[in-house]
């Protein structure tokens, strides 16, 4: 028997709220510049958010409505199909490429991500796993490796499109959730020197990851070419200053920073809304972060406590490599801020995450 349903987390849903109503006013503040330049139309990325937005507010309301205990029976369809679509974008003359990288699949108008329905796909079965078979888990052969070799076959396919950023998401996400669910920490201890060993070997091989690994290290070596991103980044913060020069006053956006409304969103916010802007996103992101382990440590059900923390996990990590990013924190890679960058099947994905996540939440008996 499960718990009588309740309210939803009112928190959690109105971090996510607020988080998603600053990300729309964003992306029209840093891309209307390109927007115009490109395609002579200032409301052309807004107008895509708005849409996706709805799509996903839309997804979140409906999911939240879908007993969570459900995906039970639809973790392993969904991790087949997840699969294949992975498969399927790495395809001559399928997946559609953008600048080298080959990993969207075109649908009619719409461009979807097949490594967004991995995350959450991934996250589903291993809370489905992890839950069922938690008796095997202190066993490294029988307990974890199955999940592991799942895991690896996920990564070795994003790492292919190519994508290092998600590639280490996904791989911290299933990390986290396995010392959730109760391994050995000396297995744990083994799998993050693998994990490290195998980040820096990705490096190594890629040339172009090199130099971004290079230029994190010292990006004024070469601050026309492989510094760039960092350098027009830390500026853009930098003239944020305490209170920021004013939203819609970056400077920055016009054509000086790179991926101004995707990837590196965040700088623009820094230097139009200052380091008080950008401290009450992070502060957002730590209500959520909050709640979400909240919610996992408040049901009884081990499946949902997986799912809660694995949800979480997934949205957590993207921010905290987003922020170190475009901080220069941590090497340039190509992971969006969730809920604030520009994209569409990102969005939609995360709010549907969310939509699990608030579902459980009505399940909870907080203590």
């Amino acid at each position: 028997m499960y718990p009588r349903k309740k309210s939803p987390d009112i928190l959690l849903f109105t971090a996510i709220i607020m988080l998603l109503g600053l990300g729309v006013i964003m992306v029209y503040s840093a891309s209307q510049v390109t927007a115009f330049e490109r395609l002579d139309d200032t409301f052309y990325y807004l107008k895509k958010q708005m849409v996706w937005a709805l799509l996903g507010l839309t997804a979140m309301v409906s999911v939240m409505k879908i007993d969570y205990w459900r995906y039970k029976k639809l973790a392993v369809p969904f991790l087949v199909i997840a699969f294949l679509l992975l498969i399927t974008v790495l395809l001559p003359g399928i997946g559609t490429s953008v600048k080298g990288a080959q990993r969207w699949l075109a649908v009619g108008p719409m461009r979807i991500q097949p490594s967004e329905v991995i995350k959450l796909s991934l996250v589903v079965f291993m809370a489905y796993g992890l839950s069922r078979y938690r008796d095997r888990l202190r066993s490294f052969v029988t307990g974890l490796l199955p999940f592991l070799l799942i895991l690896a076959v996920a990564c070795i396919l994003i790492l292919l499109q190519p994508d290092l950023g998600t590639a280490v998401s996904v791989a911290g996400t299933v990390y986290i959730m396995l010392f959730a669910a109760g391994a050995r920490g000396k297995h744990l201890l083994y799998l993050a020197f693998a994990g490290i060993a195998a980040v820096a070997l990705a490096i190594i091989l890629e040339p172009y990851r090199m130099s971004r690994f290079m230029a994190f290290l010292d990006p004024w070596a070469d601050p026309r070419g492989t510094g760039f991103h960092i350098i027009q980044s830390l500026y853009a913060l930098g003239s944020g200053g305490l209170f920021g020069l004013g939203l819609g006053q970056s400077h920055q956006k016009f054509f000086y920073l790179p991926e101004q409304h995707t990837d590196f969103i965040f700088a623009v916010l820094g230097e139009e809304l200052g380091f008080f802007g950008g401290s009450l996103v992070i502060l957002l992101f730590l209500v959520f972060i909050w709640r979400g382990f909240k919610i996992a440590l408040s049901t009884g059900d081990p499946f949902a406590s997986l799912l809660a923390v694995g949800i979480t996990s997934m949205i957590a990590l993207q921010a905290i490599i987003n922020i170190g990013v475009v901080t220069g924190s941590l090497p340039v890679t190509g992971i969006p801020l969730p809920f604030i960058s520009f994209g569409g099947s990102s969005l939609v994905f995360t709010l549907t995450g969310i939509g699990v996540l608030l579902n459980i939440s009505r399940y909870t008996s907080y203590r």
